[in-house]
């Protein structure tokens, strides 16, 4: 099985890179043969931006280009698509979130037109997101931003594709051993085992 793991950090000493090798880890641990890429957004220089050209992709006058091709690609490769973030203003930072509306495409991801109902295309791809949080639980908590976090990403973005989110956790670097054992721990559990 494989694993494509989404860093969206800019900073490769993170803790964010930290628990993505723990994942990467857990992953190996778990089965020798699964196997993991790690796509680090920020390091490989990919553009966020929504242009013009991506309206034309999203309204299918225009084939995707080739770097969404190739994104598009290694996530096909994949038997599951783990994203692991820091939390930015209580949501994805601008690097995954641009990552999302460029990649995830109209026609590939889903398929919406007027004269049809939407069609989701990613049935097949377990989701297991990783935030990690600045704040404490208890923040989280009394302003419900968890539950409104999870409504966004998780049903909003991944619901509206099909595909299934099976991790939604939420890590809190003020333990950042405690995250750690949870990123190896994710990845010991992405893939059923074999035995």
């Amino acid at each position: 099985m494989h694993a494509l793991i989404v860093i969206a950090h800019p900073n490769p000493k993170s803790l964010t890179h930290s628990i993505a090798s723990q994942i990467v880890k857990g992953v190996s641990a778990a089965d020798k043969d699964n196997t993991s890429e790690i796509a680090d957004l920020a390091a490989e220089g990919f553009d966020p931006c929504f242009t013009v050209q991506d309206i034309s992709i999203l309204h299918r006058e225009a084939d995707p280009t080739p770097d969404i091709i190739a994104e598009q690609g290694r996530i096909s490769r994949a038997d599951a698509l783990v994203l692991v973030h820091p939390v930015y203003w209580w949501s994805f930072p601008a690097l995954l979130k641009g990552w999302i509306d460029r990649v995830f495409t109209n026609g590939w991801a889903y398929d919406d037109t007027s004269s049809e109902r939407l069609v989701k295309k990613m049935r097949h791809l377990p989701v297991h997101i990783v935030s990690i949080a600045g704040a404490d639980m208890r923040t989280y908590a009394r302003h419900g931003y968890y539950g409104a976090m999870k409504t966004q990403i998780n049903h909003g973005i991944f619901d509206y594709c099909g595909a299934p989110v099976l991790t939604s956790e939420l890590l809190f670097q003020s333990d950042p051993d405690v995250c750690l054992k949870s990123g190896e721990a994710i990845g010991r559990r992405l893939f059923p085992s074999s035995c």
